[in-house]
């Protein structure tokens, strides 16, 4: 009896104990608990405000930076596209910086020698075009009399800017655009060239410098990765010198049969603004042979256009797609997809770049994506059933 009381005393005691505990440190407790959270959720706000201040801040200075880094992007792929060239004279003794000035002043004097042969035609015939506008207007209305029995007159296709007066008014009065836009281009070419010249240069002491940050496992896939986009991009220039050649050649010869004037100037202008000129080469390219064979005869200029839409319709549809394939190793349809997403992306110089990059990824993704023999079945065979 006496064992049962002194256990009753004890439990409660034990239970008058716990629940002084629970009085005393229970709030203290929960107090903690519930401050640790507070903390927690007050960290963790301004850790997502930081980052989206500076998510922010970052794609605003890309915005304001994108003209400067589509110019890098661009001497990037200049600098990709020489350093094979650089790398052959440097494997034979060259010291880089002597090899990569070498093989910028052979490119200088091709684009030099291009320029020089094409520069006084141009400018001489396309001056001779604005003064003899009305002279060319007048044939146009005979021809669409004779041929087409529409009336209209010379005047009205001349209009009141076929005088050599007014258009030297136009002419003189977007000078100060023209030279705006020039001095433009001229500094974009210049940012251009000096960029280009350091990436095919130092070269390796930029892969250095980049591998020096990465652990050896990750330094030797970023050097094959930087392999891959040199290659890729040596293999696009070399498909567009095969196509600007071969444009050039079917150009000067169809301008020869027309007998527009200064047949193999215009064919090299067409081959190669065609090709090295994104999204809007192709029509620079056919303006000035359908300008110059304008002033021979309309009816010639009229064959000329015809020939330059049908041989660029060929070339899209038949020629490039199979060159790009085995050159590129690209589908014609990822390259056409990809051109308009360059364009969206960064403008004109993006369907330059797309191909070469596209390119770059699909290699890299070959070489590293593990393959798998594929099952046989009927929905993977090319033959009809």
């Amino acid at each position: 009896m006496l064992a049962r009381r002194k256990r009753l005393s004890r439990a409660r005691h034990a239970r008058h104990t716990g629940s002084r505990v629970r009085s005393r440190y229970g709030p203290a407790v929960a107090s903690r608990s519930q401050q640790e959270f507070t903390r927690r959720l007050r960290e963790t706000v301004a850790t997502a405000a930081v980052g989206l201040f500076l998510l922010l801040t970052l794609l605003w200075a890309v915005e304001q930076l994108r003209a400067l880094l589509v110019l890098v992007l661009f001497s990037l792929f200049c600098g990709f596209a020489l350093e094979p060239a650089v790398n052959a004279l440097a494997r034979r003794g060259w010291g880089r910086g002597r090899a990569t000035l070498a093989v910028f002043v052979g490119v200088s004097i091709v684009i030099g020698a291009f320029g020089a042969l094409l520069g006084t035609i141009v400018v001489q015939q396309v001056t001779d075009l604005i003064k003899n506008v009305p002279t060319y207007a007048r044939d146009v209305a005979d021809f669409l009399h004779d041929k087409l029995d529409v009336d209209i007159s010379g005047a009205d296709i001349a209009g009141s800017g076929g005088t050599v007066n007014e258009v030297s008014r136009y002419v003189l009065g977007g000078a100060l655009g023209l030279g705006a836009t020039v001095a433009t281009l001229l500094f974009s070419l210049l940012t251009i060239a000096t960029l280009t010249f350091y990436v095919a240069k130092d070269g390796p002491r930029m892969r250095r410098a980049v591998c020096s940050a990465l652990p050896p496992d990750t330094q030797r896939e970023v050097l094959r990765a930087w392999e891959i986009a040199i290659d890729r991009t040596a293999a696009y220039v070399s498909y567009r010198v095969i196509l600007a050649t071969f444009s050039a050649l079917v150009h000067g010869i169809a301008l020869h049969l027309f007998d527009v004037p200064f047949a193999v100037s215009l064919g090299i202008w067409v081959g190669v603004v065609s090709q090295f000129i994104p999204t809007v080469g192709t029509y620079l390219a056919g303006i000035v042979p359908v300008a110059i064979a304008l002033g021979e005869n309309p009816r010639t200029a009229l064959w000329v256009l015809l020939f330059i839409v049908v041989y660029q319709q060929v070339e899209n549809y038949v020629i490039s797609p199979v060159l790009s394939a085995k050159t590129m190793k690209v589908h014609p349809a990822l390259g056409f997809v990809s051109a308009i997403a360059g364009v969206a992306l960064i403008g004109p110089l993006g369907a330059l770049l797309a191909l070469p990059i596209v390119a770059s990824v699909q290699s890299f993704l070959a070489a590293y994506v593990p393959r798998h023999k594929v099952v046989d079945d009927d929905m993977l065979s090319d033959k009809k059933a």
